[in-house]
């Protein structure tokens, strides 16, 4: 596996990804006009030249959110979410992020337990956070990068 910044020519295939796992996907667009912006930064995993998980933040310093972690369903169970995520950390931590936050669905037990792994703690709920279907968020801190 490799894992490496994300670049305009992947967005083809991560907006396929986006499509295929969530109810709500950002557009190739949406990513395009996030990776021009300077405060995000945002990774891929290849295996075998095919993209198999992305993930990305946006961060002013000393704080970052996590948006759009997603690994194909193909490819789950075989530690991509968990080592691109280990990565997007020391990025970020390069950068002058020193505590991030994301939302997660309620049920997405597995995203839960990866971010607790990562030393994540679940600080809140939003209520009906997502639509399609409507559910609450947890809301998760990791209050310092080491």
């Amino acid at each position: 596996m490799v894992i490496r910044n994300m670049t305009e020519s992947d967005l083809i295939e991560i907006s396929r990804i986006e499509q295929d796992i969530f109810s709500e996907p950002w557009s190739k667009e949406d990513f395009c006009k996030a990776l021009k912006d300077a405060n995000n930064g945002y990774l891929v995993a290849e295996v075998q030249g095919r993209i198999a998980g992305y993930c990305g933040y946006w961060g002013i310093p000393p704080e970052g959110f996590i948006y759009n972690v997603a690994v194909r369903k193909e490819f789950r169970r075989q530690q991509i979410g968990y080592q691109l995520l280990g990565k997007l950390l020391d990025k970020a931590k390069k950068n002058g992020i020193k505590a991030f936050t994301l939302e997660v669905r309620s049920s997405n037990v597995p995203a839960i337990n990866l971010y607790k792994r990562l030393g994540f703690e679940e600080a809140g709920i939003r209520k009906d956070f997502y639509s399609k279907p409507t559910e609450d968020a947890v809301i998760m801190w990791l209050k310092s990068i080491q």
